[in-house]
């Protein structure tokens, strides 16, 4: 970990994070010395994916031409945007988007534990999930603290795996809207 944070102030960036597997406390430990702090409670939640209709919600895959609106929405959700990212999924075939009132209200660069999502309202994350898509790798990660959007998950039968701390040294934006973390950055 010291050669990762070594890089990162080489390198210049703003900070970094991590997912920490709430149960192991001496790395829970050795994180919290090297600085890190506690943001989120996650939930790594897995199952069959299943499909499930949101009310005035229209699923679709990602274009390039919707790349800022999403940047946009990541933004007000994150404080930057992970276009980059999001463009590579789009060109992979994993990025999808969902539409609500004709307008672009959120959208997942992949459904799954290297995926992030975003939305104004957990419908949007709802209407994502509920899209049919597989759930790649070993799950979702969901913040516990949206028990709301966990609830609605175990009723369409996905089951709490493990938890996971998220955790962050240096810059951090609290979250202002709904999102599915991923392990990626």
């Amino acid at each position: 970990m010291l050669d990762v944070m070594d890089r990162v102030a080489q390198k210049g960036f703003p900070g970094v994070r991590l997912h920490q597997a709430t149960y192991h406390n001496r790395s829970l430990d050795l994180y919290s010395k090297l600085g890190f702090e506690i943001r989120e409670l996650v939930s790594n939640v897995q199952g069959p994916a299943f499909e499930a209709q949101i009310e005035g919600s229209r699923v679709r895959p990602a274009a390039e031409s919707d790349l800022e609106v999403c940047n946009r929405l990541c933004r007000w959700v994150h404080g930057h945007d992970r276009g980059g990212e999001l463009q590579d999924a789009i060109g992979q075939g994993t990025a999808k988007v969902v539409e609500r009132s004709g307008r672009i209200t959120g959208y997942t660069s992949m459904l799954g534990f290297l995926g992030h999502s975003v939305g104004e309202t957990n419908e949007d994350l709802k209407a994502l999930i509920g899209s049919g898509t597989e759930f790649m790798g070993p799950g979702l990660l969901l913040p516990s603290r949206n028990g709301e959007l966990l609830r609605w998950c175990m009723e369409h039968g996905l089951r709490i795996n493990q938890p996971l701390t998220l955790m962050t040294l240096g810059l951090y934006n609290e979250p202002a809207g709904p999102y599915l973390t991923s392990v990626l950055y």
